[in-house]
């Protein structure tokens, strides 16, 4: 509220007052948020805070957008337009390189590679096709890789055979491990042990443990069978079989003595038939019928039952 005071003999002066009031609402500071605060006490400035709000809205936005377009299919139609226009362009599947393969058939590869629906060198799916060459007896590992503009190279490593397994009467290539490679004809019948009965297959990796006991005895080795899925009866060359018992420790001690008597007596190419060391305390021979037993020195040895199991 103003007031105006007159000074005799002077002239008028207006002066202003202030109300208490008026004076109290001008001291008044605004208080602060606590975002204000929480921003205040950042040690970036205020305008880089602005900055990332707006990219963070932004980058919100963008994911969105994806969202809906991921929705409604817009990417995988983008990708298949371009594997398309690639195709035409002279980028597809035409040629396959096979390296690494020394016994295996490659028809098998070559069909997987060139028999996919989709051969664009953009979209080709290359662990698919690993997968399906996976499943091919003789690979145990394989490779793909693109070479524009149109081969597909394919790096084979091969299984190694290491016997013939005979069962149900079928005769079967297979690796260390058991796997079969492919099937073997009677009258092409490889350089390799016989391995015989079910389940042989599964140890012969076992059975290759149990020759290296016996070093001198390995080459002489023509085939196992593996009796009651729980023993080997090995046939060598010369024509014997001699029985070993259960076990890995007792079935390796028992080749090991059959190897040093064979060392010193030379048990093997003297037409006995069969050996029979399952039972650990005795050793037994069999003699072809209508010749005298002619037993090597062994304590304890006692005739024995030619009984199998």
């Amino acid at each position: 509220m103003s007031e105006a005071r007159i000074r005799r003999g002077g002239t008028a002066r207006l002066t202003r007052t202030t109300s208490a009031r008026g004076r109290g609402r001008g001291r008044m500071v605004k208080q602060r948020s606590w975002i204000d605060r929480a921003i205040a006490a950042l040690p970036i400035s205020e305008a880089t805070v602005q900055r990332l709000a707006s990219w963070t809205i932004v980058g919100i936005a963008l994911v969105l957008a994806g969202g809906i377009a991921i929705m409604f299919g817009l990417p995988g139609m983008a990708r298949q337009g371009a594997a398309d226009l690639a195709a035409r362009a002279g980028f597809e599947v035409e040629k396959v390189e096979v390296r690494g393969v020394e016994r295996m058939d490659e028809m098998p590869v070559y069909n997987i590679a060139l028999g996919q629906v989709d051969r664009s060198m953009l979209s080709l799916d290359l662990p698919r096709v690993r997968e399906e060459m996976l499943k091919l007896g003789w690979v145990k590992d394989a490779r793909i890789s693109r070479r524009l503009p149109d081969t597909l190279v394919v790096d084979i490593v091969e299984r190694e055979p290491v016997a013939v397994w005979q069962n149900a009467g079928r005769l079967q290539l297979i690796d260390v491990a058991g796997v079969v490679l492919q099937g073997v004809s009677p009258g092409a019948m490889p350089d390799l042990p016989l391995v015989v009965g079910p389940n042989a297959n599964l140890q012969t990796a076992g059975l290759n443990r149990l020759m290296e006991n016996a070093p001198a005895l390995k080459p002489m080795l023509a085939g196992a069978t593996w009796v009651g899925n729980r023993r080997w009866d090995l046939r060598f060359q010369s024509g014997e079989t001699l029985s070993l018992p259960e076990g890995d420790k007792d079935s390796a001690s028992a080749l090991v003595n059959f190897a040093r008597m064979d060392g010193v007596n030379r048990l093997l190419g003297r037409g006995i038939v069969k050996f029979d060391m399952r039972d650990p305390d005795r050793f037994v021979l069999r003699l072809p019928q209508g010749l005298a037993q002619d037993k090597p020195e062994a304590a304890g040895d006692k005739p024995a039952s030619d009984g199998e199991g």
